[in-house]
């Protein structure tokens, strides 16, 4: 395993780490959670990623169960979790003081810890001043209840607001984003905050790498009715693989398949190493439903020195719809 720094900040991440989302509580139980999670330890993974919001608490109730059940050493493991939509009640969701405070108590209490490492504000809230939320994580972080917070798909320009509210205030600012990266998705990692990295020391733990499966080649000759675009609640998922932009990149990931080939890897590997090859990404969260899936995509660790300069090249064409250079890697 390759551990990585998170932007600026002393704490060190796996390079590739394990996400909650979609299949915790909704997919499968704690016999598989632990079975998956057993796995990306074994591999190396220190990185546990969560949030409130997935499967209704739920999720922070088995990835709770399987660390109680496992026996980890705590100082071993970096746990997170994002704050936003806690319930349905009127305060129950946002980044008001009062949510954020009484939803990081409800997550340590499923998560059945003293503390998280990383706390994120999972979206931001236009109906909360950014002061507000920058002083209530502050508070948070000062009571040992998490150890930095970031946020989660918010505009470079908003970072730096909490940013600068921090420096100006004597506040603790954010240290990390969880933004959606991949190789259909890229404009916002790679350019809108190609400044805070240095600036301020941004990290960066990306969600959605494999671009919810579309770059895994299994939705190339339609969609197979067991996986998660399926599931009741993410039928919004099923517009990245149907219509005219999704017919597209399939059509970009059918010519991806003869670099996997080459590479011997497959397309998920290929793609998860792809988003590695990345310097400002701290760590690439992976998903996955049965321990023999985390084996493989932790394989992308080997895969990622392959992507020498002809082959990103060679991927770029691809992407980009452009013409393959005549100095095809192959």
């Amino acid at each position: 395993m390759e551990y990585r720094s998170l932007g600026s900040a002393g704490l060190h991440v796996s390079a590739l780490s394990f996400g909650a989302w979609v299949t915790f509580g909704s997919q499968f139980g704690e016999d598989v959670a632990y079975a998956c999670m057993k796995a990306a330890y074994d591999a190396g993974v220190n990185f546990f990623d969560n949030a409130e919001g997935y499967a209704n608490g739920q999720a922070e109730v088995l990835m709770g169960s399987v660390i109680r059940r496992a026996g980890w050493k705590r100082s071993d493991l970096v746990v997170s979790t994002k704050i936003f939509w806690g319930g349905k009640g009127v305060n129950d969701r946002g980044l008001s003081r009062k949510h954020i405070l009484e939803g990081t108590d409800a997550a340590l209490a499923r998560l059945q810890l003293d503390y998280v490492d990383l706390i994120f504000c999972h979206r931001p809230d236009i109906r909360t001043p950014i002061e507000e939320t920058v002083r209530a994580m502050t508070h948070v972080i000062n009571q040992g209840k998490a150890l930095y917070w970031g946020t989660s798909e918010w505009s470079a320009t908003q970072i730096m607001e909490a940013y600068g509210i921090a420096r100006r205030e004597h506040l603790i600012p954010p240290q990390m984003e969880q933004p959606q990266y991949h190789m259909f998705h890229r404009e916002r990692v790679e350019k809108e905050y190609a400044r805070l990295y240095k600036e301020i020391g941004l990290g960066t733990t990306i969600w959605s790498p494999l671009a919810s499966g579309l770059l895994t080649g299994k939705y190339n000759d339609g969609i197979p009715a067991d996986t998660r675009v399926s599931l009741p609640g993410y039928e919004w998922l099923r517009v990245r693989v149907e219509g005219e932009d999704a017919r597209r990149n399939i059509e970009k990931v059918k010519q991806l398949q003869p670099i996997a080939d080459d590479l011997e890897c497959t397309l998920a590997q290929l793609a998860l190493a792809w988003c590695l090859k990345n310097p400002n990404v701290s760590s690439v969260i992976t998903g996955a439903s049965r321990a023999s899936q985390v084996a493989e995509n932790m394989r992308a660790l080997d895969v990622a020195p392959k992507l020498t300069g002809d082959v990103l090249a060679l991927i770029e064409t691809i992407l980009a719809n452009k013409p393959k250079p005549e100095s095809d890697f192959r």
